[in-house]
């Protein structure tokens, strides 16, 4: 296992140029090309923007203004995880034609879907930039921007960890793909990405002490812990006081890669079979 994985070190050069395949072929075709990776999130953000401050005037929380960003805060890297689980579950089965190469190096089909959507999610950033400028009451400070790089490290982690597991899974059982769909549909709305951290923490039975067990289910919740790491150092006045929280779950992200890592190189000699 451990000589596989420096050898996927070795075959960055080949994640790069697929990458950069896929990115193209994303935009084949299209007028805008690239440049939809700046309006999609503009617009996405307009469209929030008119939502809650129109359609929907009195559904945002009150104390939390403005709301679109807050949510632009939290919705971008759960687009970010949610289309790199679903394209890294499905990458072996979409790609069967290169695993039953011999010398294809199978791994880094899923390394690929998460690294692509990693690169959409870093070329929205300047708008979410330009609106926390623009709408945020109080710029991020840089002793928070610091931590920015190390959640999308851990993020990154994570998702190439499920990515594999995922992707090794869904080579056997094709269920998966429709399974994961309803799974990160329910894990969306679990996460405080719509809603505060407060609005749930809070709430729930203390007996004998313990916490609320709303706190309880987002402590277990992984994503839960990226999302108010990122709207802490971007949208929220204050330190940034998530960080033990981060470290722990970049201790977890780095377990979890190298045992989805080593199931998915037990699985492997089976992928070209079974695609």
């Amino acid at each position: 296992m451990w000589a596989n994985l420096v050898r996927l070190l070795r075959h960055r050069g080949l994640v790069q140029t697929l990458v950069v395949r896929d990115l193209k072929a994303r935009y084949r075709g299209s007028v805008l090309g690239f440049f939809w990776s700046f309006a999609n999130p503009l617009l996405l953000l307009l469209v929030y923007t008119f939502v809650f401050s129109v359609v929907l005037d009195g559904f945002r929380p009150v104390d939390i203004e403005p709301y679109a960003l807050f949510l632009f805060c939290g919705l971008l890297p759960w687009t970010w995880f949610s289309s790199g689980l679903t394209e890294a579950g499905n990458s072996l089965v979409a790609n069967g034609n290169l695993i039953k190469k011999v010398l294809f190096p199978a791994e880094v089909l899923p390394v690929v879907a998460v690294v692509a959507n990693m690169v959409h999610f870093l070329l929205a950033l300047p708008i979410l930039v330009a609106a926390l400028i623009l709408l945020a009451p109080a710029a991020p400070r840089l002793s928070e921007l610091v931590w920015f790089p190390i959640v999308v490290g851990v993020q990154l982690l994570l998702t190439l960890g499920l990515g594999l597991f995922l992707a090794a899974l869904t080579v056997h059982f094709r269920d998966i793909k429709d399974l994961l769909s309803n799974v990160l549909t329910l894990w969306f709305f679990a996460t405080p990405i719509i809603y505060p951290m407060a609005a749930v923490a809070g709430r729930g039975p203390e007996v004998a002490g313990l916490a609320p067990l709303g706190k309880v289910l987002m402590d277990l919740n992984p994503f839960a812990h990226l999302a108010i790491s990122y709207q802490e150092i971007l949208f929220y006045d204050g330190p940034f006081g998530h960080w033990k929280w981060l470290l722990v779950l970049g201790a977890g992200g780095a377990v979890l890669f190298t045992a989805a890592y080593a199931f998915f190189d037990r699985l492997r000699d089976s992928f070209a079979e079974e695609v």
